[in-house]
């Protein structure tokens, strides 16, 4: 494939479709493989690192499957007719100077190219896919039929060397997210092309702006990424792209936040002598200052006549449920309702407990034995029997429950509220865009608060971008009389150590505590439950254990004469609910599961989490099953099983948790290895994430200014009447799918 601007074009538009700009058939292959569609889509598309003449790619990173371009030299080269197959295979080693990987080529010996292009010492770029073969000697990386280019090592002088291989050697090389089909060195030749007719227009970003900051203008920064003269001009580059990206982001977000605040609600102010006065005075207990505070922001804005939107995150334990609870109160005591909506049943059905439990006769209206100011709760999911669903809709319509707890039955159409004041989402993750806004168009007349909570710490960067329309909230302490929870790494090396762990349960046991025991698995066909982890640097694995094979070897074996319960996703409502009640009621020993207790579930008496094989889960999902324990005054133990090597990053990451309690420092772990992904949902759409360059955990000063910036921008200029161009560029940002996505969020 060649890059040839169609003849009779000259300049090129950013929006102009890469057919007219580069042909049919490359424009078919960048938008299939690349999903790339514009000039201005192909300029964005930017290189994943560069590489210098004397630089060989580390080829013990290479993983297999991945298509990649690497530098390497060529130390041997070894061809032979084959006679299964009729023709010629040519082997050809590379190296990096420590490493090696083989490059296999198929075809006619008359007319082989590799064989006379890549004599021993030429240093080229090879691309192709990566795959793994074995051998006595053991595994080998190879890649089958490269495509590839000599690249100049040491200046244009030499014999033999292309003008092309010449331009390479004297600039820094762009070495581009590939595909198949279409090379990284192909990829340079077209942006090459387009850089050369482009025009850019006049610079989007406000004058005052590019002064402050000293940033290079969008022409010069495009250059300076894709063909940058030295590390000094790319630097330049990044920087002002990384700062568009922040800028747009943070400008979207600020438009929304001015939007919302716009918007008409009913205020629910706090009332003197209600539900909520009466439940403080009930309380056994004093609220820890943090909850004081949180509770006096939610009460104030409660109290206006626009909607709330705040983000409240804990880490596991803060007591988020206490702050959400007297949320919902004051809206009851206001007349209106709310509703929380929880993402499994196991963790509905415990607010719905854990609710009932703390208002007491604050929540049996009209029942014998009901206090003189109280309400309902009630509790709606897709598994309820038939007169129990009858019950809990007649409640919420009529507005005999000022609380309603449920899962994503909350949602369906036929669920009316008599006039729903407040909507508390947990653990707001699990829910899709549509899910939450299905349960804001129950309300008539105006927006509903919302209330959105979250055990999982998120860093301050991620705060100011994925949330940031919301207002944040943070439980930083733990309530008093709340144990420590130890964490040990359990390692296939010390065999001892999982046999100690047995029998460290059965001392727990023998005393009189619980134990849980979560699995990545079922056991059943339809696969993983929960968020398993891909496979990381261990090569070939295991299928992940699952509880339905774990079970025999516990009851026969390793914890014989224990009572055990076991709970997953799969099991009716009303089989979940039975296990987690003879559990809370200490009827069983043992609770084998999978990660439907990991958030929300409270046994103040169980002591011990045990994950097997706890290299299958991420950072916070570790951080929020070991929460599940030492939530009363006992310590706590969690076991992180594994059959991960020492000295793997799974070891590493494993160590790290086991290091630490403290779930924002593990939030920032858990984000160093992760995807940022799109936070403007075109992730969901399946489209290219709209974060390039910019990195949340990294750059917090660029997010920071950004926000401060765009804040005032929007403050002078709502509409961005006096910015064209920076209108043209948000408008272009959020397209349909992603202004929609902005606005329910």
């Amino acid at each position: 494939m060649v890059c040839n601007r169609p003849v009779g074009s000259t300049v090129a538009k950013l929006d102009e479709p890469l057919r007219k700009a580069l042909g049919d058939r490359t424009a078919k292959v960048m938008a299939e493989g690349l999903d790339l569609h514009t000039v201005g889509d192909l300029l964005c598309h930017y290189p994943r690192r560069y590489a210098e003449r004397g630089e060989l790619t580390d080829l013990s990173e290479l993983v297999e499957g991945e298509h990649v371009t690497v530098m390497a030299e060529v130390r041997k080269v070894q061809g032979r007719t084959i006679t299964k197959r009729p023709g010629y295979l040519l082997e050809v080693t590379v190296t990096d100077g420590r490493g090696e990987l083989m490059l296999t080529f198929f075809g006619k010996k008359a007319a082989f190219k590799p064989e006379r292009e890549l004599p021993p010492g030429t240093r080229a770029l090879f691309a192709g896919k990566v795959s793994f073969y074995r051998t006595r000697q053991g595994v080998k990386k190879q890649l089958t039929h490269p495509d590839y280019r000599p690249v100049a090592a040491s200046g244009p002088s030499g014999s033999g060397m292309s003008e092309v291989a010449r331009e390479f050697a004297e600039e820094l090389i762009p070495v581009y997210p590939a595909t198949k089909g279409l090379e990284s060195w192909k990829i340079t030749d077209c942006v090459k092309m387009i850089l050369d007719t482009v025009d850019i227009g006049v610079d989007p970003m406000p004058e005052p702006i590019l002064h402050d900051h000293g940033f290079i203008r969008l022409s010069e920064a495009y250059e300076g990424i894709h063909r940058p003269k030295d590390f000094a001009e790319l630097s330049r580059a990044r920087k002002r792209l990384k700062w568009d990206e922040a800028f747009l982001l943070q400008l979207a977000l600020a438009r929304r936040r001015r939007a919302a605040g716009s918007l008409p609600a009913k205020a629910r102010p706090r009332t003197e002598d209600g539900l909520l006065g009466e439940f403080d005075q009930r309380l056994p207990f004093t609220l820890t200052e943090g909850q004081l505070s949180v509770g006096e922001e939610i009460a104030a804005e409660l109290a206006r006549e626009h909607p709330m939107h705040r983000l409240l995150q804990g880490d596991v334990g803060s007591g988020k449920t206490m702050c959400a609870l007297r949320a919902m109160l004051q809206v009851v005591d206001a007349g209106g309702q709310a509703a929380l909506l929880a993402p499994t049943e196991v963790l509905a059905q415990q607010h719905y407990r854990s609710i009932v439990g703390m208002l007491g006769p604050l929540a049996q209206a009209g029942q014998l034995g009901g206090a003189d100011r109280a309400t309902r709760v009630a509790l709606l999911t897709g598994s309820q029997g038939a007169k129990a669903r009858r019950t809990a809709l007649l409640d919420a319509a009529s507005g005999a429950a000022g609380i309603v707890v449920g899962t994503h039955a909350l949602l369906q159409e036929h669920v009316q509220f008599a006039d729903l004041g407040l909507v508390v989402v947990d653990e707001q993750h699990r829910f899709g865009v549509e899910q939450r806004d299905a349960l804001r168009e129950k309300v008539s007349g105006g927006r509903p608060h919302v209330l959105v909570m979250t055990a999982t710490p998120i860093p301050r960067t991620v705060a100011m971008t994925v949330f940031g329309d919301l207002d944040t909230s943070v439980l930083s302490q733990l309530p008093a009389g709340r144990a420590e929870i130890k964490t040990h790494v359990v390692p296939p090396e010390k065999p001892a150590f999982l046999q100690r762990a047995w029998e460290r349960i059965r001392e727990e046991a023998a005393q009189g505590r619980q134990t849980y025991i979560v699995c990545p698995r079922i056991g059943e066909q339809e696969g993983d439950e929960g968020d398993v982890e891909p496979k990381d640097d261990e090569g070939e694995r295991r299928p992940p254990l699952a509880v339905l094979d774990l079970l025999p070897s516990l009851e026969e074996e390793h914890l014989s004469g224990l009572r055990i319960g076991v709970l997953h996703g799969k099991l009716h409502a009303d089989e979940k609910e039975a296990v987690m009640q003879r559990f809370a009621a200490r009827e069983l020993d043992v609770l084998l599961a999978t990660t439907v207790i990991e958030v929300g579930v409270d046994v103040p008496n169980a002591t011990v989490m045990m994950i097997m094989d706890a290299d299958r889960f991420g950072v916070s999902q570790l951080h929020q099953l070991r929460g599940r324990v030492g939530r009363g005054s006992l310590p706590g133990l969690c076991l992180l099983v594994t059959e991960a090597p020492d000295g793997t990053k799974i070891r590493e990451r494993l160590a790290a948790v086991a290091s630490t309690t403290d779930g924002f420092e593990l939030s920032r772990l858990d984000l160093e290895q992760r995807r940022e992904g799109d936070v403007l949902g075109a992730a969901q759409a399946g489209r290219a994430s709209s974060l390039k360059l910019l990195t949340l955990l990294r750059d917090e000063d660029v997010i920071l200014k950004a926000r401060q910036e765009a804040a005032a921008v929007v403050e002078a200029d709502p509409e961005l009447a006096g910015s064209p161009g920076l209108a043209a560029e948000l408008a272009a940002l959020l397209d349909d799918e992603r202004a929609q996505y902005l606005e329910k969020a």
